[in-house]
């Protein structure tokens, strides 16, 4: 698949509002258009069902490649939340940018997971956030970053102020926005290849797992849970052979 499709799937059914607009698929996670039958529901889902390259995984077994700690850069810039049906969206302007492979990857939008999608060894966390960036040709890379309760987080203080009351209704989050305490500070992290975990489930991304959780309070962690009124985590998907590099 082109890059450039690919980020234009990506824009039209995993983070926009069209995912829920009556020109597109009903998908759900749970019920008779859960994860299970996504690939039931149109023909352009069946990667759900037959691709090998799936996403969520299970982080284990890894492999030693030395992988240097990610240097990410952060910018101020515009901010709109929406809340599609599916997640709390947080589309930004070139808020921050980082180098994977010789080329720029620049942050198009973030959203979160709860509980999360991807574990560790085993361990599922509270919530997930996923960083969606894309380079210059439109491929994709995923930073994926779980939370524990802890300390409050005060990234998240602006969005849940903001969190829109209505589906598909986009709201700007006027208090300033500092993503990095939404990082944590030790940068390592897993690498494997792996797809959307919404439909259509297209592959081809480049999945980052940080390696250390950060926290937010338990208190934050209930206005995401009552902002999305029910879990949003694609169940785990098999490797089928896919190497995790650390």
């Amino acid at each position: 698949m082109k890059p450039s499709l690919l980020l234009s799937l990506m824009l039209a059914y995993s983070i926009s509002a069209h995912a829920s607009s009556p020109s597109a698929p009903h998908w759900s996670y749970e019920g008779s258009a859960g994860p299970e039958h996504w690939a039931e529901l149109s023909a352009d889902f069946q990667t759900c069902h037959n691709g090998k390259f799936q996403s969520p995984i299970d982080i284990r077994h890894t492999i030693d490649g030395q992988l240097p700690p990610l240097k990410l850069e952060f910018h101020a810039a515009a901010e709109n939340l929406t809340n599609n049906g599916h997640t709390l969206q947080v589309n930004v302007d070139d808020e921050d940018d980082f180098m994977l492979d010789g080329e720029t990857f620049r942050l198009k939008q973030y959203h979160f997971h709860t509980p999360s999608e991807n574990q560790i060894d085993g361990h599922s966390y509270p919530l997930e956030a996923h960083f969606v960036h894309a380079n210059a040709d439109g491929e994709i890379a995923v930073i994926a970053v779980m939370f524990e309760v802890g300390k409050e987080n005060t990234a998240l203080n602006p969005i849940i102020t903001a969190m829109p009351k209505q589906i598909n209704h986009e709201v700007v989050v006027k208090q300033r926005m500092d993503l990095e305490p939404l990082f944590p500070e030790d940068r390592h992290y897993y690498r494997f290849s792996g797809s959307l975990t919404t439909p259509p489930c297209t592959e081809g991304l480049r999945w980052l797992i940080m390696k250390h959780p950060v926290t937010l309070s338990q208190s934050q962690l209930h206005h995401f849970q009552l902002a999305l009124k029910h879990s949003n985590n694609r169940p785990l998907q098999p490797l089928h052979g896919r190497l995790i590099v650390e």
